[in-house]
């Protein structure tokens, strides 16, 4: 596995969150390594009012507009950090969600981070993804294409057919068919109906 340029990442948000999927995300950190491949994506492209940059640049969104590749990670309900990843050139405001991994390296040290030992929920999902993968606030703005902790990498393996659905959890722009995910893995959120769609 290595370290993906970021010449190779499509510079279109919808492209990047279909390209992302099969590749590997890898935290390197004081407890050990993790890493997981990309199973679920979803885009925010530039003027989606569903988008944290729809109202422009502030300072808790400010990655969001760095050129693609970098991490956006924000709080969220009070009880989760989300992962992005920025998607367009610098100055645009536009990202794409990792809604779901799975697991392959460091997965005692995700179900200690998680609590749990099923394998299946280790990272099924965005909040817990970035409990399992040690992801927080102190990641936003990191370079994920650099040589720091926090990286994308190549596939582990080849990628299955990508499907395609609506988000999820949102009421704005809603049917929107910018959620992509691998078919057939069970690591993929979201209901049986919507996840096979198209």
């Amino acid at each position: 596995m290595r370290r993906l340029r970021r010449s190779a990442l499509p510079a279109d948000t919808v492209e990047l969150a279909r390209y992302l999927i099969g590749k590997t995300l890898v935290h390197e950190t004081s407890e050990g390594r993790t890493s997981g491949r990309i199973v679920e994506t979803e885009a925010y492209i530039v003027g989606d009012a569903a988008g944290h940059a729809f109202r422009g640049q502030t300072a808790r969104n400010r990655s969001l507009f760095l050129r693609r590749g970098h991490a956006y990670v924000y709080f969220i309900y009070g009880v989760s950090y989300l992962l992005n990843v920025s998607s367009e050139q610098a100055g645009v405001g536009a990202g794409v969600l990792l809604r779901a991994l799975e697991p392959l390296q460091g997965i005692e040290l995700m179900q200690q981070r998680r609590g749990t030992l099923r394998l299946q929920d280790l990272a099924r999902g965005p909040g817990r993804l970035t409990i399992a993968m040690g992801v927080g606030i102190g990641d936003d703005g990191a370079d994920l294409c650099s040589r720091g902790p926090l990286w994308l990498g190549t596939p582990a393996r080849a990628t299955g057919e990508v499907g395609v659905s609506v988000r999820i959890g949102i009421t704005k722009e809603a049917d929107r068919l910018l959620r992509f995910f691998e078919r057939d893995n069970r690591y993929v959120s979201g209901t049986l109906r919507l996840n096979r769609i198209r």
